[in-house]
């Protein structure tokens, strides 16, 4: 009973104390061995393939050890019998997870994932080294929406996290015995952004939008609502007479219904929109509903002269211009969604402006700590009387 290595290049299997193979490969420090375990079942010596990971080599050994002990069957390790190739199309497949308004970035953070880690490699070849240089290839590669910037370690981690997910699934469906990613770390990240515009800014870049976008950027600027939610949004969902726009469950991110109080300037913007014929869509271009603009919201925003500004960032100004406003944060997370302090603070920005009109303590009194200072010690002295603050 015994843990064995796999040379990598000999493909020779030898004991796992064997440092040095018989053709001269130096095992204990090679990335790419692969580890197999020996026992004996009913007479006959077996030997299982496990893969790279060698603490699941050791558990497989332990499971087959007490099966054998009380005279069970053995079961196959069920890692070696799937590849990822097999698990991303049954995953992408699965009622829950077509269900999902994320399931086509999912589907594309599968394809790197076959095309990098292989669709032909094995559960159990899979392993944190392979997963290391699955970050550092994808960290190396150019982005195609960032203009020949190299892919951000925003996007390596949530495709990790689709990978993740997917072997957490198909250990619970039972169709692998355990997910050898499950400890991979991902990596740090630092995408808050820290871009607000002033008014005279968003006027300008309003000027300069085309005429079907421009009420987009209006309400994106005014109310904290996800680019998706805006494209999105149906005349049904518009309560004009109310002044609230009533989003539901199947259009949020959270899949939690919404109340957005509709502010008077986008107000007046909705009562002027044409209605299509053939469309319930609120915002749309020569009478149909269209998906994307990044294009002339980007060209917009040069000859506005307005630099490192996405979309997106428009949710931070709406969020932004509510909390100065002096509306609390129970108010402007139920309108913009979020769930948890920790995200919403993300999108609030305290500019340079905000903090050069701090006020303080001693202001508010009327009254400086040195002339406070000054008076208590002429009393003490006997000089000049008590003057009431």
């Amino acid at each position: 009973m015994a843990l064995l290595i796999e040379c990598p290049d000999c493909k020779y299997r030898s004991a796992e104390t064997t440092l040095v193979c018989r053709c001269g490969c130096r095992l204990k420090k090679h990335s790419g061995r692969v580890f197999w375990i020996e026992y004996y079942a009913d007479g006959r010596r077996r030997r299982e393939r496990v893969g790279t990971n060698r603490a699941l080599a050791k558990t497989r050994l332990e499971k087959v050890l007490v099966a054998r002990a009380e005279d069970r069957l053995l079961d196959k390790n069920k890692n070696v019998k799937h590849t990822l190739g097999e698990l991303c199309s049954w995953y992408l497949q699965l009622p829950e997870v077509k269900a999902k308004s994320s399931w086509s970035r999912d589907k594309g953070a599968t394809v790197h994932i076959r095309r990098i880690l292989g669709e032909s490699t094995r559960v159990s070849d899979l392993g944190l080294g392979q997963v290391s240089r699955y970050q550092e290839r994808r960290l190396s590669e150019l982005s195609p929406r960032r203009r020949e910037k190299r892919v951000a370690p925003a996007t390596v981690n949530r495709e990790l996290a689709c990978l993740k997910t997917l072997l957490n699934k198909a250990v619970r469906h039972g169709r692998i015995d355990s997910n050898p990613a499950r400890d991979a770390p991902l990596l740090p990240e630092n995408n808050v952004r820290e871009r607000v515009l002033s008014q005279a800014e968003f006027e300008g870049l309003l000027s300069q939008c085309p005429s079907h976008i421009a009420p987009l950027v209006l309400t994106a600027y005014y109310l904290p609502m996800r680019k998706a939610e805006i494209l999105k949004l149906t005349w049904a969902e518009v309560d004009l007479e109310s002044r609230f726009i009533r989003l539901p469950g199947r259009m949020t991110k959270t899949r939690k219904p919404r109340l957005i109080p509709v502010h008077p300037r986008v107000l007046e913007v909705l009562k002027g929109l044409p209605r299509g014929l053939h469309t319930k869509r609120v915002f749309l271009k020569d009478g149909e509903p269209f998906e994307e603009f990044r294009h002339s919201f980007r060209t917009a925003c040069q000859e506005a002269g307005i630099a490192d500004f996405t979309f997106h960032d428009l949710r931070h100004c709406a969020i932004n211009n509510l909390r100065l406003a002096g509306n609390d944060y129970f108010k402007i997370m139920a309108i913009s969604g979020h769930r948890t302090t920790s995200v919403f603070k993300r999108y609030n920005l305290v500019t340079e402006e905000e903090l050069s009109h701090v006020q303080w303590h001693d202001q508010a009194r009327n009254r400086g700590w040195m002339d406070t200072y000054m008076d208590t010690r002429q009393i003490e002295r006997g000089h000049g009387d008590p003057v009431t603050p």
